[in-house]
């Protein structure tokens, strides 16, 4: 059995190279909505999703991304579209919530046209100092922490071939 949604899935790989043109808003609409249908403990739709576009902002982000790393390269690839993902920890399934979103955001990148990756540290950027700050700044409650970063753009290298799937991946029990 094989349809667009399992193709999608299997072909998508994280890029780490990004030309400097934006995706299109139309793009951004669609991915952005992906994310919004994922599913959430309980149905209580608990993540947050910032869409940021502006390089001074993006720029920022990673230099505290790349202190969290302990480096000073660009943890974001040079994309020109970072959705950050953020989940309010008074829910018992937020860290699931919002890997969940982050996972139909990538997905449905791939669908439209658009390459991503997850970025990891979002949580440490976040409840650090500036990170908080700039949660307040933007009129985000206390109780959110960051899930992930998830950087789109488009690739500026070639498409990665996929590993192998390991051969003990399923037990059936």
């Amino acid at each position: 059995m094989d349809n667009e949604t399992l193709k999608n899935l299997r072909e998508r790989r994280s890029i780490r190279r990004y030309k400097k043109e934006q995706i299109t808003e139309e793009q951004l609409n669609a991915i952005l909505e992906a994310g919004t249908y994922a599913p959430t403990g309980m149905g209580a739709q608990s993540p947050l999703i910032l869409v940021i576009q502006d390089a001074a902002v993006i720029a920022k982000l990673s230099g505290l991304n790349a202190t969290v790393m302990g480096t000073d390269s660009d943890p974001f690839y040079g994309a020109p579209t970072l959705l950050v993902v953020l989940a309010d920890r008074e829910r018992p399934t937020c860290v699931e919530d919002g890997s969940l979103v982050m996972g139909n955001l990538m997905n449905a990148a791939h669908a439209v046209g658009v390459d991503s990756c997850w970025i990891h540290r979002a949580r440490e950027v976040f409840e650090g100092d500036e990170g908080r700050a700039m949660l307040r700044q933007w009129g985000i409650p206390d109780t959110y922490i960051g899930v992930g970063n998830c950087i789109l753009g488009y690739r500026d290298c070639g498409y990665p071939e996929a590993k192998p799937r390991k051969a003990d991946y399923i037990r059936r029990i």
